[in-house]
């Protein structure tokens, strides 16, 4: 494994490359640039190398975003002593080879989410991660919205019981960017490199979000999925096969019992990213709407009849989950709060030798859910089990 240097300053840094510098890496880059400046993470990152195929777009990106240097190839990272940890922001069709060369070769790794494109691949990945730990390499998955304060209080109010048992869970994440018929074809169109559309773009999160916050797996699913829009225009002025889902519509069921209800589209207009969740349980209810992250709405059903109702709490107080680092109360946080936020989760698990999450293995959990719904709509929304194995 590599190891972390020690700054001028005498406190321990480690050295970060990122493969990919498109919407993820700029994102990432910044969350890279200023997660030691506010939370008190055990190390602070260097960010000495960006990796894409093309060198003119890359130094370009790595001058914009603070990158020391540039590789052409991502192999070259493996290689470098001064890289301990790998944040890989390219397309689902490369996240397996780098993820499991980076971890083999003993660097950290932080991979976007979903995971990889398959079952297959998820699994040789959480079983590379797995050996990897074995000798104090750790990787996680890079599902940000975990990392909303709002979410994060929402798992805190359902472990303390303050719901009771959950019931009913209904998740939604809406957006519009594909609405219309003329968009341009792009790479999260095409199955081979996006491995779905709406479902594992926007699904997986929904999926993970959910089981983070009520602490128990999906047991099986009935799906459909649909395709709106079969061709677009490519780059060449001709029209393009459209090869994943626009939507994809699920029920499910939790370990506990519980059911749930899914919807993932890049159609709904007039919804630019509203990730939703309402949870009801047997003593209240929790509502949570992306569109307004520092909001959650919170039903307390022990309240007299005469007052009970939704109450909004505003997730700004220092003891609320991550909020603490940043602005005083009432200062909301942003969409790119929510990736320091897991960068800040990582460094600190890496620098304490303890497993970040979520893991690959979690990873490959959303992805076996993922997996399940595709063969349910294949099969005419027939029931299946989500394969629970490790």
């Amino acid at each position: 494994m590599t190891e972390g240097t020690t700054n001028d300053a005498g406190g321990s840094t480690i050295g970060v490359a990122m493969v990919g510098h498109a919407f993820m890496g700029a994102v990432h880059s910044q969350a890279w640039r200023t997660v030691h400046r506010f939370f008190d993470v055990p190390l602070a990152p260097r960010m000495v190398a960006l990796a894409g195929r093309d060198e003119r777009r890359t130094k370009e990106a790595a001058d914009r975003y603070g990158w020391a240097s540039v590789e052409t190839d991502w192999r070259a990272l493996l290689e470098r002593d001064d890289v301990d940890l790998i944040d890989i922001c390219t397309p689902g069709d490369t996240h397996a080879e780098i993820g499991i060369a980076a971890l083999e070769a003993g660097k950290h790794v932080l991979c976007e989410k979903p995971l990889a494109n398959t079952v297959d691949e998820a699994e040789r990945m959480a079983e590379a991660a797995e050996k990897a730990r074995a000798r104090g390499v750790h990787s996680m998955v890079a599902f940000n919205y975990r990392r909303v304060p709002a979410l994060s209080l929402a798992r805190r109010l359902v472990a303390e019981g303050r719901i009771g048992e959950v019931r009913h869970v209904r998740a939604m994440y809406l957006q519009d960017w594909l609405s219309d018929a003329e968009a341009p074809m792009t790479w999260r169109l095409r199955k081979d490199k996006a491995g779905s559309g709406a479902l594992g773009d926007i699904g997986a999160h929904i999926v993970d979000a959910t089981q983070f916050v009520t602490g128990e797996p999906l047991t099986g699913v009935s799906g459909l999925t649909h395709t709106f829009v079969p061709r677009r225009p490519g780059s060449d002025g001709t029209h393009e096969d459209v090869t994943v889902d626009d939507c994809a519509v699920f029920t499910g069921r939790f370990a506990s019992g519980a059911v749930a209800v899914f919807e993932a589209t890049r159609y709904a207009l007039g919804r630019k990213n509203a990730m939703r969740f309402e949870i009801n349980g047997s003593r209240g209810s929790l509502a949570f709407d992306f569109e307004a992250m520092n909001d959650l709405w919170f039903y307390d059903g022990d309240e007299p009849g005469a007052t009970a109702g939704f109450r909004r709490i505003v997730v700004t107080e220092p003891d609320h989950p991550y909020v603490e680092a940043w602005w005083p109360p009432g200062h909301g946080l942003g969409y790119e709060h929510t990736f320091t936020h897991e960068i800040a989760d990582l460094l600190t698990a890496i620098g304490t030798n303890t497993a970040p999450e979520p893991s690959f293995a979690d990873g490959l959990r959303v992805q076996r859910v993922l997996a399940a719904v595709e063969d349910s709509a294949a099969e005419g929304a027939r029931w299946m089990q989500v394969d629970s194995a490790t």
